[in-house]
C-alpha cells in the first residue's frame, strides 16, 4: 500500500506540472516584439515634429482670422511675422495660404504633403489641410 500512495503521489505531481506548462516569451518572440516597438518608436519619433508643426501653423492661421485683417496683404504680412516668430513652421509660407470672405467672415485655408524618411526607399506621406474657423 505505501508503495501505490508514493505511485499515486508522483502522478499527482506530474499531472500538476503537466497542466500548469511553461510560461513566458520565448526569445524569438521577445526579438519581434523589441524590432515592432523600436520601428514604432522611430516613426513616431520621426512623425511627432511634423503634427507639432501643424499645430503651430493651425494656431497662427486661427490667430490671424481673429484679427480680421481688411485686406490679403495684411493677411500674408501677418503670416510672414508669424512665420519669423515661430521657428517650426517652415513647410509653408505666406503664398500657399488661401484667403477668401464667407458671410463677412475672413477665410484662410492651407494644404501641405510631407515626406518622411523611414529608411533607404521607404517614405512615409501625410497630407495636412486646415482652415480657420
Amino acid at each position: 500500500m505505501r508503495q501505490t500512495e508514493f505511485v499515486s503521489a508522483r502522478r499527482n505531481l506530474q499531472l500538476r506540472g503537466q497542466a500548469r506548462g511553461q510560461r513566458g516569451i520565448s526569445l524569438l518572440g521577445l526579438l519581434f516584439w523589441g524590432v515592432l516597438l523600436a520601428f514604432t518608436g522611430v516613426v513616431a519619433a520621426r512623425v511627432f515634429p511634423t503634427v507639432l508643426e501643424f499645430y503651430t501653423i493651425q494656431t497662427a492661421v486661427n490667430r490671424i482670422a481673429a484679427s480680421n485683417p481688411a485686406t490679403v496683404p495684411a493677411v500674408r504680412e501677418a503670416f510672414d511675422r508669424t512665420q519669423q516668430i515661430e521657428y517650426s513652421i517652415v513647410s509653408i509660407n505666406s503664398k500657399d495660404l488661401v484667403i477668401s470672405k464667407e458671410n463677412d467672415k475672413l477665410q484662410i485655408s492651407f494644404a501641405y504633403d510631407k515626406q518622411i524618411e523611414l529608411g533607404g526607399p521607404v517614405y512615409l506621406l501625410i497630407k495636412y489641410e486646415g482652415r480657420s474657423r
